[in-house]
């Protein structure tokens, strides 16, 4: 039987990068996906891939941030598959400055749809897991919400907040068996890390011990891990994807 055999996850931002690799990773392992994605084509291309693989999945269009979209987004899922057993929160967004220039704007958009929306997705969804007494809630975090970045204020706030968040939540529903963990990936190779300088990345790249950057499947694979039983005894977590760039 697949690791994940009757399971449905719901993977927001999961059209494409970290997000795309952990749809097929947990649909590669059994599991019938909802793929959220603020861009319907790519999610609608990743639910694809997902039937590919003899997976039931739903593409849906949300703005984590918009509890309207939240809730239209839980219960169509809800609607067409009876249950939602494990809930990735990654949809995440960076716009990133110097402290002194970052602009209102900049702050509120990032903390809204990496914080906020963590939240308001696990608030919709959690009502059922309660009921069905069993569930798996993984956040994405980054080591820079442990660290901090120069030029990320926004993104490290919202990091650092999801990981309190994450502790908080585990705390109040471990007893209805209900595991809330936390990803920290480091440097990650993403088409929006491949665009910069080959100067910037080798700079990135001397401070890892392993002497590399990450993959998505890397982090694929602790998300599958911590939405697997073999992690039934693991809440309030972080695990650092990293490379021992933070150890």
């Amino acid at each position: 039987m697949a690791l994940l055999s009757g399971k449905t996850a719901l993977v927001t931002g999961g059209g494409r990068g970290i997000g795309k690799a952990i749809v097929l990773d947990l649909a590669g392992h059994g599991a019938d996906i909802i793929v959220s994605d603020i861009d319907e084509t790519a999610a609608q291309e990743t639910a694809s891939l997902v039937q590919g693989t003899g997976r039931r999945s739903l593409a849906m269009k949300a703005d984590v941030s918009r509890d309207q979209d939240v809730d239209a987004l839980v219960k169509a899922s809800i609607e067409a598959f009876g249950r939602i057993d494990i809930l990735v929160n990654n949809a995440g967004i960076t716009r990133d400055n110097l402290l002194m220039r970052m602009s209102e704007q900049e702050w509120d958009s990032v903390l809204s749809v990496n914080l906020k929306g963590a939240f308001l997705c696990t608030r919709h969804v959690v009502r059922g897991m309660m009921k069905q007494r069993s569930g798996k809630i993984i956040n994405m975090a980054s080591v820079v919400g442990v660290m901090g970045n120069a030029g990320q204020a926004n993104y490290a706030a919202s990091k650092a907040g999801l990981i309190g968040f994450t502790k908080s939540a585990a705390r109040e529903l471990a007893s209805r068996n209900i595991q809330v963990n936390a990803v920290a990936p480091g440097f990650i190779e993403t088409d929006m890390t491949g665009k910069l300088p080959e100067e910037v990345k080798q700079n990135y790249r001397t401070g890892i011990p392993a002497g590399r950057f990450g993959t998505t499947q890397d982090v694929a694979g602790v998300v599958l891990f911590l939405s697997s039983p073999a992690s039934d005894y693991v809440t309030g977590q972080v695990i650092h994807v990293d490379g021992g760039l933070l150890m």
